[in-house]
């Protein structure tokens, strides 16, 4: 895996503006979604309009590249989870993470299942995101620490499904996406219980566009 780093390098003044402009729009996009506009990134990063435009070409570059850049740091830290000593508990602390970063994050859903799905960054944000989920998936099945009819793309699901259904109500319980994420997590854990129904989903139904609530 490598650092989404320049394509080519940038004056030390440039990076600095870029920096800002970044860090801007993740904490607009974050607090207030990806309906944000290009003017009040700018204006919140002490920039002009022009200079948002020179570091990218489109408002949808900019949102792909901060999403490409979430996924990113939660693909490393899979990674990083792929060596814990309890494999369960590995897949268990991802999952925690990714929740919290939709939790966190408004624009995320919006981007990553929504209007700069098919994005060349967030497609390949979404293909590294979709192997280590299967990697940490597969270690926890193997090692008969969760359900054998479990797949990675049914832990994709559930992830986004958790913070959907705690999503209506984040505002007055913000910590309401834990109780649904041990509810669902418990329901994983290798038992008595009969096969799952039908099919696991296919990966290209779960890159499919889902509704986002917030």
């Amino acid at each position: 895996m490598t650092n989404p780093a320049a394509v080519k390098p940038l004056r030390s003044d440039a990076v600095r503006t870029r920096k800002l402009l970044v860090r801007a729009a993740s904490e607009a996009f974050a607090e207030h979604g990806s309906a944000v506009s290009v003017s009040q990134i700018a204006e919140r990063a002490g920039i002009g309009k022009g200079t948002v435009f020179r570091h990218f070409a489109t408002k949808e570059d900019l949102l792909a590249a901060i999403v490409y850049e979430n996924m990113f740091l939660l693909v490393a830290t899979g990674e990083r989870l792929t060596q814990a000593e309890d494999p369960a508990d590995g897949l268990r602390q991802f999952m925690n993470a990714a929740v919290e970063l939709q939790v966190n994050d408004r624009s995320f859903c919006q981007v990553a299942h929504g209007e700069a799905r098919d994005h060349p960054e967030v497609r390949k944000g979404q293909q590294m995101l979709d192997a280590v989920t299967e990697a940490l998936t597969d270690r926890a099945r193997r090692h008969g620490a969760i359900r054998q009819d479990i797949t990675g793309q049914d832990v994709m699901l559930l992830m986004s499904g958790i913070y959907q259904t705690a999503s209506p109500l984040l505002e007055t319980q913000p910590q309401l996406w834990r109780r649904y994420l041990r509810l669902v997590f418990d329901g994983m854990q290798a038992g008595t219980a009969p096969n799952l129904p039908g099919p696991p989903p296919r990966a290209e139904a779960v890159a499919a566009p889902v509704p986002v609530l917030r």
